[in-house]
């Protein structure tokens, strides 16, 4: 529930005798009649600003319907000096339901200031235009109080929305932070298993009585537990990387996001005879944290699960801006596609719960906690995006993560690619 909202008095009231009230009459009723032609300017200009059709702006019927009252709440406010817009009031419910759409949509904090600074744009140039076509000298006084109202009131609504989706923002936060909890509870448990074998292996190690045969089973469990030390370490780096970025929003590339990703994996590759194949990706700006996490984890597994009785493995990661037609959103699409062992089709279901491990009592040597499959999945739908897994007929697995590309320049970019790979081909 958004929590009332006023405006002192000394900045509410004019005085009911000095406020204009024709003129505010006027123009009230001037934007009530043009409520829908000024929300449709809206839509058009955040569509602009984003690689959205205009049906996903609004995606119900019933949401497009209902913002015009946006309008209408800032034409009666107008109208009327001594009213104020609070918690109760029907505009603030169509404001929170535009905070919750578009936290459900990925969008950030900022992309939603900038709608409202659009709207302000839109309603002030009507104003204005209304104005000029006023067959009477109006002083300019009353047109600054009316100016001032409308201010109000746009920033009210404007708090309405932004307050509720920060109020969204921050319980997901808490949700991520109670699993967050939990993944460091098990982390700091294996840590201590691992780190107790090693110190024990090389307790043993200094004793005299250990053969060359005991002494290379002993170095192999070292080596073994320092190589999941390092993974272990390797997915809280990569996790603080996304919560530092999330504040910063440090934005790369997608083939360097890409590149560093590989680049921390290429001795486990090498130690497990796997050949990470890097495709053409498109120059689109991705969060560097996300996608660095989402695919180490991907090409972790991949190599990981890599099929020992295949003379050649691999993994291959490539990335494509998809829709399915101009009337759906646009996303970067980026895939790891593997030749391993694959994964049981009874056990597919549950990839991406926490704590599950499908391969956990069938693969030997397959170190993991059972979550980083869970925190791709939560990382990437933080930022609007999604997660999943395909299963090609002819074994393997494929592994992808989606995340909003809004930008036009995006679509562009990735346009651009496709074209020059057909000239290539062709």
């Amino acid at each position: 529930m958004v929590t009332r909202t006023r405006i002192p008095e000394e900045v509410v009231a004019t005085d009911s005798s000095k406020y204009p009230v024709e003129l505010a009459a006027t123009l009230s009723d001037k934007l009530r009649t043009a409520k829908q032609e000024l929300v449709t300017q809206w839509l058009d200009r955040i569509s602009a600003r984003v690689a959205i059709s205009t049906k996903r702006v609004f995606p119900t019927h019933e949401l497009l319907n209902h913002v015009p009252l946006l309008i209408e709440g800032i034409a009666g406010y107008l109208r009327r000096p001594e009213r104020d817009i609070d918690s109760k009031a029907p505009v603030v419910a169509k404001a929170m339901e535009l905070g919750a759409l578009r936290h459900a949509q990925g969008f950030d904090a900022y992309e939603l200031l900038k709608e409202y600074e659009m709207l302000g744009e839109i309603i002030f140039d009507f104003l204005t235009e209304t104005a000029d076509q006023m067959p009477e000298e109006v002083p300019r006084r009353q047109f600054l109080a009316c100016w001032q109202r409308t201010s109000q009131a746009i920033e009210l609504i404007r708090q309405a929305t932004v307050s509720h989706f920060l109020r969204l923002s921050a319980s997901q936060i808490n949700e991520r932070e109670n699993r967050l909890r939990k993944f460091n509870r098990t982390v700091a448990h294996e840590l201590k298993n691992k780190i107790d074998a090693i110190s024990n292996a090389s307790t043993i190690l200094a004793e005299s009585w250990a053969d060359q045969s005991q002494r290379a089973e002993f170095d192999a469990i070292i080596a073994k537990n320092a190589t999941g030390l390092r993974h272990v370490l390797s997915n809280l780096e990569s996790l603080s990387r996304t919560q530092a970025d999330a504040r910063h929003c440090r934005n790369v590339l997608l083939p360097e996001a890409a590149n560093e990703a590989v680049r921390e994996l290429q001795e486990a590759a090498k130690a497990k005879g796997v050949e990470v194949r890097l495709a053409d990706l498109p120059g689109i700006e991705v969060d560097a944290a996300t996608v660095e996490l989402c695919l180490m984890n991907y090409v972790s597994n991949g190599i990981k699960y890599s099929d020992s009785g295949k003379a050649e493995r691999w993994v291959a990661i490539e990335a494509a801006v998809e829709g399915p037609n101009n009337e759906s959103d646009r996303e970067v699409i980026i895939r790891v596609s593997d030749n391993g062992i694959g994964v049981p089709a009874d056990r597919r279901e549950h990839l991406f719960e926490e704590f599950y491990r499908a391969h956990g009592d069938t693969v030997t040597g397959a170190d993991g906690t059972g979550l980083g499959l869970s925190i791709v999945r939560e990382t990437v739908e933080s930022i609007g995006g999604r997660a999943w897994a395909e299963f090609p007929d002819d074994a393997g697995s494929v592994f992808a993560f989606a995340i909003p590309a809004r930008r036009k320049d995006d679509v562009e970019v990735a346009n651009g690619l496709a074209e020059d790979n057909s000239a290539t081909v062709g």
